[in-house]
């Protein structure tokens, strides 16, 4: 089995994806252009680089401390872009503070913790980047190294519904790299963090190898067959799904096409997203696994798509992990 991302993942991705780079703006309400906060590269260049998006060095001496006096916040509940309040003086030490408490498992290390932010400078409250306006969550994976180490670090523990503050120091933010204007040589930065899901690391031994349904030809509609129930929330229309998927060629089960070789993908479950998952994902329960069998003209159209390798009236069987939703 190919372990890339080709056309059909790509479809998915396409359309679950956040608005362009163009839409992060400055804190002074001008445009710039920025890097897409899911890019892993670890030297961005523009104003407004999220400063989720690159890898610093992890310095010793390091501490976190909890805020003992955790506030109810009503933008947490509901989703709206909160404000950063500063500290009076910069960090010399990572700084986290819960402002609103989550329940559940802690994240660890390995995990994939899905946040939206909004990040300051610290010494004047000048924002540079958040996720609110983009309208798409964030993917962490903690301990892969593609976000800052006030990030890794902080990130260690929080739980789903959580919100809390970093207030970093520029060790461990960028350093002496400093990011265009906005964000200088060893800037201190502060984020506010909403954690909306936590995904346990995924295994590569659990990538199925096999469609687990029989050999499809000449479907007219999209069926589904459980292959594994899941024991946590069941996914609804108008939540987001956090997914591994398989795609096989209906006819022989050959496997094509995967995204187990990544990070996990999100896909809301509402108007605009790939069809296919539209219709065959909702009702399934996180832990679970579903083959969905398509007629190939529904997942590609009437010519099917023989780059990939399926040609014209071939059927499609997704197999999917659902890992969290949200």
């Amino acid at each position: 089995m190919r372990r890339t991302i080709t056309f059909a993942v790509a479809a998915i991705l396409a359309l679950a994806a956040c608005g362009s780079d163009d839409d992060a703006a400055t804190a002074d309400g001008g445009s710039t252009e920025a890097t897409d906060t899911a890019a892993t590269d670890s030297q961005p260049s523009s104003d407004a680089d999220a400063a989720a998006s690159a890898a610093a060095t992890d310095p010793d001496g390091s501490t976190v401390t909890d805020g003992s006096d955790p506030a109810t916040d009503d933008s947490a509940a509901s989703g709206d872009k909160p404000s950063v309040e500063v500290p009076d003086e910069l960090p010399t030490t990572l700084e986290r503070t819960v402002l609103v408490e989550g329940d559940g498992d802690p994240a660890a290390e390995g995990d994939t913790v899905i946040v939206d932010y909004v990040g300051v400078r610290t010494r004047d409250g000048v924002e540079f980047d958040n996720s609110y306006d983009r309208g798409q969550p964030f993917p962490v994976t903690l301990g892969a190294g593609g976000v800052i180490a006030g990030w890794d670090q902080g990130l260690v523990g929080t739980q789903v519904g959580e919100r809390l503050q970093l207030d970093i120091p520029g060790d461990l933010a960028y350093g002496d790299q400093a990011r265009g204007e906005l964000i200088g040589e060893n800037e201190a930065l502060s984020f506010v963090i909403d954690v909306h899901a936590i995904v346990p690391k995924s295994d590569p031994a659990d990538e199925p190898t096999e469609a687990g349904v029989p050999p499809s030809e000449g479907a007219t509609e999209v069926t589904t067959v459980d292959l594994r129930e899941g024991d946590g929330p069941v996914l609804e229309l108008g939540d987001t799904a956090i997914l591994h998927l398989v795609l096989f060629r209906g006819d022989n089960l050959a496997g094509i096409d995967t995204t187990w070789a990544a990070e996990p993908i999100q896909v809301p479950m509402a108007d605009g997203t790939f069809p296919v998952l539209l219709e065959g994902m909702p009702g399934m329960k996180v832990g679970g696994r579903r083959a969905i069998v398509a007629p190939g003209e529904v997942v590609f159209g009437p010519e099917g798509n023989p780059q990939l390798g399926l040609p014209a009236g071939t059927d499609a069987i997704f197999v999917i992990d659902l890992l969290g939703t949200y």
